[in-house]
């Protein structure tokens, strides 16, 4: 964790707060999580990396047309797109996408792992 001072954005006239922040140290790729999902499987790399690469293809597909994918307790998938605003219901098109964002939504198991997690301060490190 980082410590940073900030405003708070709704109470712009009160002095300056310190906040934690979550510093990414290391992304871990995607070869990297095969690796480690193949020491603890009987998967080897290069089956695991095949998994992986398969899970993104079925979950982006599956986005697309329209469903949400629950993996376990570990969390949810779905789409959302926002558009901009249209004066009648029949001057709405597709046009008035703006994007689409993938958005995911912790299940009772990382949750639980969330709250047991240990922080440390960056200036400890």
């Amino acid at each position: 964790m980082k410590k940073v001072q900030r405003f708070d954005p709704t109470r712009k006239d009160e002095p300056m707060k310190w906040y934690g922040v979550q510093k990414r140290l290391v992304k871990m790729n995607e070869d990297e999580v095969a690796e480690r999902i193949a020491d603890e499987t009987t998967l080897n790399p290069a089956e695991a990396l095949m998994a992986i690469r398969q899970l993104r293809k079925v979950v982006l597909q599956a986005l697309m047309n329209g469903k949400s994918v629950q993996l376990g307790n570990w969390g949810s998938f779905n789409l959302s797109v926002g558009t901009s605003g249209a004066d009648s219901h029949e001057a709405l098109t597709t046009a008035h996408i703006k994007g689409a964002s993938i958005n995911f939504r912790p299940g009772a198991e990382m949750r639980e792992a969330l709250k047991r997690a240990d922080y440390v301060w960056m200036e400890k490190l």
